[in-house]
């Protein structure tokens, strides 16, 4: 009798550790997240608490047992790794898959793209919210020139740091990581390849990168910039103002202008390349690789002169003479009239 009872307190125990052991498994993996789409993006902030995280994936997630989900986290020491960053989190995965990520801080990249930008704010503007910090704190940032003084820049120029290209980011990025960042790439972008190609045409990083940023505005066909960039260097060689009218617009503030007329070449400012001789101040946008490209590879020539052909094609012709020059403008100008394009 005895034994009987022995064989069935073991089996009764054996029973008890078995559904123990199913309730403890379903607990830790079981259970799974509920959201309505298949994946979802969940943001923790930089000096989030235990108690805002918590907040924010309950936000988030439509948690079966909120209990459960908060006796794992505690014994997973969550309260003290709550790592900030952006996770995208799938539908239906367990608490524990959950906590292990977030705990872990393996967040998923931001790639972010930027183009076509003329003004820092644009900059800030075109990557604020992309990361943590917002465009108002990029432009702080950006604003204040002691922030990276000692690399050499100014806030004219520190534009020429943010090649266009797609990057990849961590979501908590600040403002002062995002330079820190993009200098890291300008500085692997300028090869001792470039570096020795500036220093041939006996120019700076900075210099290249202005010349870059007209010409990028400048022309319309890339296979062109490198015959511009030739003219513009031939200029700068005889002492002839770049007389650039890309720069006239950045002056103006006002890239809508089709044609640059005599009262817009009168404005004072450090930009009119019609006014002063050699370089702006800074890039009038960020200065693309292939302008930076078509600077260090111009082509060899002595063109001093160029004007958009009257056909309308994007393409230039070029000129040695003034009186040449003279010629091809009026037939560009005159096109314009017969198409009533007045300003």
């Amino acid at each position: 009798m005895k034994r009987k009872q022995l064989i069935s307190f073991i089996l009764l125990l054996a029973l008890v550790i078995v559904i123990c052991i199913i309730l403890g498994y379903r607990l830790l993996f079981g259970i799974n997240l509920k959201t309505e789409g298949e994946k979802i993006t969940l943001y923790i902030p930089e000096g989030s608490s235990y108690i805002q995280a918590m907040d924010t994936i309950k936000a988030h997630f439509n948690i079966p047992d909120p209990k459960a989900f908060e006796w794992i986290a505690e014994k997973k020491h969550y309260p003290t790794l709550v790592k900030p960053g952006l996770y995208v989190i799938e539908n239906g995965l367990s608490y524990t898959k959950l906590l292990n990520l977030l705990r872990s801080g393996r967040q998923t990249p931001v790639r972010v793209t930027f183009n076509n930008i003329r003004y820092l704010n644009d900059l800030a503007g075109k990557i604020g919210g992309q990361i943590e910090a917002d465009s108002s704190q990029i432009m702080d940032f950006l604003s204040n020139q002691d922030n990276y003084s000692g690399d050499r820049f100014t806030r004219e120029n520190v534009i020429s740091v943010f090649i266009p290209n797609t990057y990849e980011f961590f979501w908590y990025t600040d403002a002062g990581e995002l330079y820190k960042r993009m200098l890291k790439e300008y500085n692997r972008f300028w090869t001792d390849e470039r570096l020795e190609k500036a220093r041939t045409e006996n120019l700076t990083q900075i210099e290249v990168s202005i010349l870059a940023s007209i010409i990028d505005d400048e022309v319309v066909k890339a296979d062109e910039k490198p015959k511009i960039a030739g003219v513009y260097l031939n200029r700068l060689k005889r002492g002839i103002p770049l007389q650039a009218c890309p720069t006239i617009k950045f002056a103006l503030n006002d890239f809508t202008i089709t044609r640059v007329l005599n009262q817009h070449l009168k404005i004072e400012s450090p930009y009119n390349t019609y006014l002063h001789r050699g370089f702006p101040p800074g890039p009038i946008g960020c200065p693309t690789i292939e302008g930076i490209d078509a600077v260090l590879n111009a082509e060899k020539h002595d063109y001093l002169y160029f004007a958009a052909k009257a056909d309308f094609s994007g393409y230039h012709n070029f000129s040695r003479t003034l009186a040449e020059h003279n010629r091809y403008a009026d037939q560009y100008q005159r096109e314009l009239d017969k198409r009533r394009i007045f300003r």
